[in-house]
């Protein structure tokens, strides 16, 4: 399988996990998370060199989602999202007046992301995976060897839940089935903060405990 570049790019003033994905023998790129700085965003595409295949996000808080519709406004593509979130993203506009964010454009979504799903990088394919719990339709993207796990995790902690729709037994659940399944050596992009492995969070994350079967 050709190796994926991937480049971590925080943005706005929660510091969001924006990534561009790139597959530099095709030249092709997915952004995910585009939650601000549009300009910075489209700037790091055009130095990858790279054509943008997918725009794509974890999920609809509007961190992670506020930067789409001016991408959007440069390249016609829709807004990858999972079907639970969608009111989440149509909501953006609220939450973010809520919490004395500017309101950005609405973008335009394509609700298709769903468990099982494949997105095709290049020579490369990635996994959608559907891990509910801080948002009901968060999805994580897994490929050989590494994951865009999004809110859901992070270094030494978790998403919260206590926002609408979040759930930490959901949350507990898709990290023991989804993520802590994964082979030890697994980087794990995070939607904040540093880059993880499995094998480290297993070891260490005090929120999330690998479960302890009988013997």
């Amino acid at each position: 399988m050709p190796e994926l570049n991937i480049t971590c790019l925080p943005v706005g003033p929660l510091e969001t996990n924006a990534y561009l994905l790139t597959d530099p023998v095709a030249a092709e790129a997915f952004l995910i998370d585009p939650g601000d700085e549009p300009e910075r965003l489209l700037a790091a595409l055009e130095t990858s060199g790279c054509a943008l295949r997918a725009l794509v996000c974890t999920h609809g808080h509007f961190d992670h989602i506020g930067a789409a519709a001016s991408i959007q406004a440069h390249r016609d593509l829709p807004l990858l999202c999972h079907p639970a979130d969608v009111p989440l993203v149509e909501h953006m506009q609220q939450n973010q007046a809520a919490y004395g964010f500017p309101q950005t454009e609405m973008p335009r979504l394509e609700a298709s992301l769903a468990e099982g799903r494949e997105l095709l990088l290049g020579g490369s394919r990635l996994a959608v995976r559907h891990v509910p719990g801080h948002s009901p339709g968060h999805v994580m993207l897994l490929w050989e060897g590494a994951a865009l796990v999004g809110d859901c995790i992070f270094a030494g902690s978790v998403g919260r839940t206590d926002l609408p729709g979040g759930s930490f037994r959901q949350l507990e659940a898709s990290i023991r089935r989804c993520i802590y399944v994964l082979p030890g050596p697994t980087l794990l992009y995070p939607g904040h903060g540093p880059p993880t492995t499995v094998a480290r969070e297993m070891a260490t994350n005090p929120f999330v405990r690998p479960e302890v079967r009988p013997a």
